[in-house]
């Protein structure tokens, strides 16, 4: 080593470097430490320049600054033994941070094995081999391996290399006790055996293991599979419809034909996959979301079989109270469920969740409190008794502010105008009076209430005199089923709409004091700032509700709220009404689950695929919160504002079809297609690429954000197929200004809906028009989208 370092210049960084490590052999700490000082002045300059430009570019010199810290920590090591263990701690958990680069961390794992051999550093060269997936970089494997938990590691990159017979045949030599669950694990979801071989296999590491996630998890979802194998097997003989995670199990689980029936086989897999998820879920060190639902889906389907009821009581005992805190609105919605088994399970499991986390449960208990069914509601309510006992004003506290927060949400007038668009809707349209009549009289009985606030008198004062008299007539024609007096209703309450409708424009901002001193007067409380509960942080209590809200223009006019929290910081809100927010919640879930498997892969990791979230809060069945996401613009303002001040016409290509074909609607297919090709020949759409490279301050930045762009695109795109989400218009598609992230709102179309509706139904998977991939690479989706 001395003849080849005599030869690198001692003013590069290089030659600086390898003489430190030379001296720490050496055991000259002193001239180790002070080429150390030389390289890291060598590299003070390279750094500095390109950490200004931008944070990939400087990755390779933060890997070498990092390289040289650890050379001082190798002389701390050497110089003094009873801090060898926390720094041994220090490296594991600094090397998860880097990106998960092969060359990288052998770079920084060689630095390491001047003090820690390779042979004691098991757990850092397992790590290693887990993401070398490029068949290329294998022989490092190889040279690396030299430990029974590192050679198992090996075995696996065999067995993705389709040399399956030489790994099971390489396992039997290499397997101890203390891997043999973890070589029963790993033969078993590929192996060609008949499935019922593999359940005894994984029960088998399970019982050689009892603290191993990964076997417990695989047996439990061998058995789930089972499960919906019969469940579907059940189904097909019946008729029924199978869901796709039925028709999934189908192809997976085959299992040889048996004489007993589907029912008593579904028995046999039950319990045990109910016992595999609880005890993986105990041991789960990361997300445990999908154990969890598949959990659940057994519990709501056969919790009312007394031997899963029974494994359900145990299992309960077992896992911490905090896990259910991701599945709460799951377990809400079942709250009024017909079996009194599972039920009686859920009312306590939440009873108890209220006693060690009541923030959590608060805002969704008291949206189903407010529910139209009378089950729900009293489940609900006995819950929230449970919770008075302990938290009695925390549960005053939230239903106020729920009561005050939907009656800003929803003011009368809007509460009028919509109902008497549906009402004339019904009567006018449909010829159907019961419903008119069921629409009307909930309005007239919330008038007979008497308002609350000053904006409710007003309302009172102005419309409750035409309201009441069109009310009597409308009771005149219950009586005597005279038109005539329906009629006359009619002349009154289309008067009201005219002059609400003429009125609600002009409602630009609301004050609390007119339409709600009582959350005006909401100050230093005990509940929780809407969405931000964590167990494992403080809590974030509400200190007060700004007193003016910005009404923002549109169709549904939601409010713009600010929430001020003890922590002195601003949480902004939509205050959404006329919408029900409980799908979105889901779908936020979702994207949660999603999230936890992107980051679970090295690649999708690495190229930050993960999906940009914000909070759901449903308040009633029509209205709710929804979290701000700040710096970001929907894709129709941004091209809104860029054609206004390029003095385009905002619906350019919408006028060129119609000069080219005023009666565009009574064309033919061919000839409609026609008349759009000719509205995108005479168009440019490249309006959202231009708006990226504009609103960049350099080309580095421009270059992040279009990457991002497309990526995020790409992630929403394929999760949204999945999800079957569709009214994807640019209205529902925002930019994020500082990353160019694509983020999704409104989530009201799942499920195929848009797909088979009457009146224009959607046919396409997903948007993916001319605009957004002309703001992509040059290659397009060929580039990073696919």
């Amino acid at each position: 080593m001395e003849e080849y370092m005599c030869l690198i210049p001692r003013t590069t960084y290089d030659g600086a470097f390898y003489r430190a490590v030379f001296a720490l052999h050496s055991e000259n700490y002193q001239l180790a430490q002070q080429c150390i000082d030389k390289a890291r002045d060598i590299l003070d300059t390279e750094l500095t320049a390109m950490v200004g430009e931008s944070y990939n570019r400087a990755y390779g010199a933060m890997v070498n600054v990092q390289m040289l810290s650890e050379l001082e920590e190798v002389i701390q090591y050497k110089l003094m033994p009873d801090r060898r263990e926390a720094i041994k701690n220090m490296w594991w958990d600094r090397l998860q941070g880097c990106q998960r680069l092969v060359e990288d961390w052998q770079r920084i794992i060689q630095v390491r094995s001047l003090v820690v051999a390779p042979l004691e550093d098991k757990k850092n060269m397992a790590e290693i081999q887990q993401f070398i997936t490029d068949p290329t970089k294998i022989q490092i494997s190889q040279c690396q391996i030299v430990s029974p938990e590192v050679t198992f590691t090996y075995m696996k990159h065999m067995w993705r290399n389709n040399q399956k017979n030489e790994a099971y045949n390489k396992l039997q030599y290499f397997v101890e006790h203390s891997l043999q669950t973890k070589a029963l694990q790993l033969i078993s979801p590929e192996d060609s055996q008949p499935r019922q071989e593999l359940n005894k296999l994984l029960a088998r590491a399970t019982e050689h293991d009892k603290d191993w996630y990964k076997a417990w998890h695989a047996w439990a979802l061998m058995n789930y599979e089972a499960v919906l194998f019969y469940k579907q097997m059940n189904q097909s003989e019946e008729g029924t419809p199978q869901t796709p995670a039925e028709i999934g199990a189908t192809s997976k689980f085959e299992l040889s034909p048996r004489p007993e029936s589907n029912t008593a086989k579904m028995h046999k897999y039950c319990v045990p996959s109910v016992q595999g998820f609880f005890r993986s879920i105990a041991l789960s060190q990361q997300n445990s979301l999908q154990d969890t639902l598949r959990l659940l889906t057994l519990w709501f389907d056969y919790g009312q079989w007394m031997e899963v009821y029974e494994a359900l009581v145990e299992g309960l005992k077992t896992i911490q109270i905090d896990n259910w805190l991701q599945v709460i609105p799951q377990l809400i919605a079942r709250i009024d469920t017909p079996r009194n088994l599972v039920g009686r399970l859920i009312s306590q499991l939440l009873i108890d969740v209220g006693k060690a986390h009541p923030q959590a449960l608060i805002y969704p208990l008291t949206v189903a409190s407010k529910s139209n069914v009378t089950a729900r509601q009293v489940s609900a309510n006995k819950v929230l008794k449970s919770m008075r006992e302990h938290s009695n004003t925390l549960v005053q506290q939230a239903m106020l502010v729920s009561e005050e927060l939907i009656r800003v949400a929803i003011l009368w007038h809007e509460l009028w105008h919509e109902g008497l668009e549906e009402a004339s809707r019904l009567y006018f349209g449909e010829r159907d009076v019961k419903g008119m009549f069921n629409t009307l009289e909930p309005l007239h009985a919330m008038m007979e209430r008497g308002p609350q606030t000053l904006k409710e008198t007003s309302f009172n004062q102005a419309y409750g005199r035409d309201l009441m008299e069109a009310q009597d007539w409308c009771k005149k024609y219950q009586r005597s089923g005279n038109v005539k007096d329906l009629t006359q209703a009619w002349d009154l309450y289309y008067h009201v709409f005219r002059r609400i409708s003429k009125q609600l424009p002009q409602l630009t901002s609301l004050e609390l004091q007119y339409v709600s001193p009582k959350l005006l007067r909401c100050q230093d409380l005990e509940l929780a700032v809407p969405g931000t509960y964590d167990p494992n942080q403080p809590i974030v209590k509400i200190r007060k509700v700004q007193s003016s809200l910005q009404v923002i223009t549109s169709k549904q006019r939601p409010r713009k709220l600010s929430i001020f929290g003890s922590n002195g910081q601003e949480y902004m809100f939509l205050l959404k009404g006329h919408e029900d927010l409980r799908q979105d919640e889901r779908v936020m879930q979702l994207f949660g689950l999603v999230n936890s498997l992107l980051l679970q892969n090295t690649e999708t990791f690495r190229r930050n695929l993960t999906i940009q979230r914000f909070s759901v809060i449903p308040l009633s069945t029509n209205s709710g919160l929804i979290g701000w996401v700040p710096h970001c613009d929907t894709l129709h303002s941004l091209i809104r504002d860029y054609r206004e001040k390029k003095k385009i016409l905002l619906n350019i290509e919408h006028r060129l079809m119609l000069r080219m074909a005023p009666d565009y609607d009574h064309l033919t297919l061919m000839q409609k297609v026609e008349v759009f090709e000719h509205a995108l020949e005479h168009t440019q759409g490249d309006d959202l690429a231009k708006i990226l490279w504009y609103k960049s301050p350099s080309s580095e930045v421009w270059f992040d954000r279009r990457t991002n762009y497309t990526r995020s695109l790409a992630v929403m795109s394929m999760v949204g197929y999945v999800l079957g989400l569709g009214d994807r218009h640019p209205s529902n598609l925002m930019l994020d200004r500082m990353s160019g992230k694509i983020i999704h709102i409104d989530f009201g179309d799942c499920f195929e809906v848009a797909m088979v509706r009457e009146k224009f139904p959607e046919k396409i998977p997903f948007r993916l028009t001319r605009m957004l991939i002309s703001a992509m690479e040059v290659t397009g989706i060929d580039g990073n989208y696919r």
